[in-house]
């Protein structure tokens, strides 16, 4: 039998603990053919979002895929990262979180192909912000404290 990866149970974790003591978990992803998410919003080959729950919509933290929908500038987007896409995972609020080595992801388990970006939502999703909308507080950002997990 081989063993699974400690990186999904970690990544829901984290999810959990943001949650539970109110901050905004966000994920940073290294985009690569298996990530499905809004071009215009890759910088430098990441994309970070929100995965909060007043920004998500059908959230599903799988053991090899993250999926779920979500607004950019008021466009529902459906969204497929691969969990070995997933660099770091940390709580907005204070930069506490988790960073990952990245691996070769895996195509998308329902054919040859992920699933396009434009495929239309299938219920509304609340308009809590975009999933990569900058931060417009006026308290200064902390960076991200990441700790690399092999």
């Amino acid at each position: 039998m081989q063993e699974s990866s400690t990186k999904p149970y970690l990544i829901r974790a984290l999810h959990e603990w943001c949650t539970d003591n109110g901050y905004t978990p966000h994920i940073v992803v290294t985009v690569d053919a298996n990530t499905v998410v809004p071009a215009a919003h890759i910088h430098d080959g990441q994309i970070t979002l929100n995965i909060g729950t007043m920004a998500t919509n059908r959230l599903t933290l799988g053991n090899e895929y993250i999926e779920f929908q979500t607004r950019f500038g008021g466009v529902t987007e459906q969204i497929f990262v691969p969990v070995a896409a997933v660099s770091a995972i940390y709580a907005r609020e204070t930069g506490a979180g988790m960073g990952f080595d990245v691996i070769a992801s895996q195509p998308y388990p329902g054919g040859t192909d992920a699933p396009e970006a434009s495929e239309p939502a299938l219920e509304e999703v609340p308009d809590s912000g975009a999933a990569a909308a900058p931060d417009t507080s006026d308290s200064p950002k902390k960076p991200p404290r990441l700790t690399v997990i092999k």
